[in-house]
C-alpha cells in the first residue's frame, strides 16, 4: 500500500465530527464565506503532524501530491506537511535538484491550499527557504502577488516572506506590503500586517516605521493595528490617530 493510502487510511479512522463541525465554522465555510463547501475530517494539527512524522522517512513527493488533491482539509494539510518534510531532506542532503522539484510541485499545488492554515504552515518552509537560499529568484513573490484572481496566492507572497525576515532580510516584505495595500480582503490585511509586524520584532523597526510615516493614513485598519501591536502605547495610539486621517 502507497504511502499516501496508509495516511489517508489512518486518518479516516480518527474522524471526530464534533470537531469537524466547529472547523467548518472556524475555518469560515458556509455559503459565501472564503472557505466555502471544504470538508473536515476533525482531526487536530498536532495529530496530523505525528502521522506525517511517523511516514516521512518512506514517504515520496508523489505521495504527497496525491494527499494534496484530497477533498478532506486535513489531508491536504498532510500533503503539504509531507512536502515540507522531504523538502527538508533533500536539503540535508544539498541536493538542489530534488529542492527545486518540490518548490515547482508546491508552486503548481497553491490553489490547493486554500484556507489561512494551508498557506502559513507551509509558504515559508517550502518556497520560504528555497528564496532565502535562490535571491535571484524572489521576484516569483510580484508575481504571486499580481495573481488578483486567487487570494491564495497572494496570500503565499506575504505569508513566505517570514522566512526572509527570520534571516534578517526585510525588503521583501514591505515591496509586498506596498503591492497589497488597497487589497480588498480582511485575510490579507492581516497577513501583511503580521509580517510588517514580525519585521519589526526581528531587526526592521526602522523599515517599519518608515512605512508607517508614509502609509498609516490609508492603510486598512486591520492591517495597521496588526502593524502596532507590540508597539509601547503612546506610538500606537499615533499610528492609530494617523490611520484615521
Amino acid at each position: 500500500m502507497k504511502i499516501s493510502d496508509r495516511i489517508k487510511s489512518a486518518m479516516l479512522t480518527m474522524r471526530d465530527d464534533v470537531q469537524a463541525n466547529h472547523l467548518r465554522r472556524f475555518f469560515k465555510c458556509a455559503q459565501g464565506e472564503y472557505g466555502e463547501g471544504d470538508r473536515f475530517l476533525g482531526i487536530r494539527v498536532p495529530q496530523t503532524r505525528a502521522l506525517v512524522k511517523r511516514y516521512r522517512a518512506e514517504a515520496e513527493l508523489s505521495d504527497a501530491l496525491l494527499l494534496v488533491e484530497s477533498g478532506w482539509h486535513e489531508v491536504r494539510l498532510a500533503g503539504f506537511l509531507l512536502m515540507i518534510e522531504i523538502f527538508i531532506r533533500y536539503r540535508k542532503q544539498k541536493d538542489v535538484d530534488g529542492q527545486q522539484t518540490v518548490v515547482a510541485c508546491y508552486m503548481d499545488s497553491i490553489s490547493r491550499g486554500n484556507n489561512w492554515d494551508l498557506v502559513d504552515l507551509v509558504a515559508p518552509k517550502i518556497l520560504g527557504i528555497w528564496l532565502v537560499d535562490h535571491p535571484e529568484e524572489r521576484e516569483v513573490l510580484d508575481r504571486l502577488a499580481l495573481r488578483e484572481d486567487s487570494l491564495w496566492h497572494q496570500r503565499v507572497a506575504v505569508v513566505t516572506t517570514f522566512a526572509l525576515i527570520r534571516e534578517g532580510i526585510y525588503d521583501d516584505t514591505f515591496r509586498m506590503a506596498r503591492t497589497l495595500l488597497h487589497h480588498p480582503h480582511d485575510l490579507i490585511h492581516k497577513a501583511v500586517g503580521w509580517m510588517m509586524r514580525e519585521a519589526g520584532k526581528r531587526g526592521g523597526m526602522p523599515l517599519l516605521i518608515d512605512f508607517l510615516d508614509r502609509y498609516a493614513s490609508g492603510m486598512p485598519r486591520t492591517m495597521l493595528r496588526y502593524a502596532i501591536e507590540k508597539f509601547p502605547e503612546p506610538l500606537r495610539r499615533h499610528y492609530l490617530q494617523a490611520g484615521k486621517r
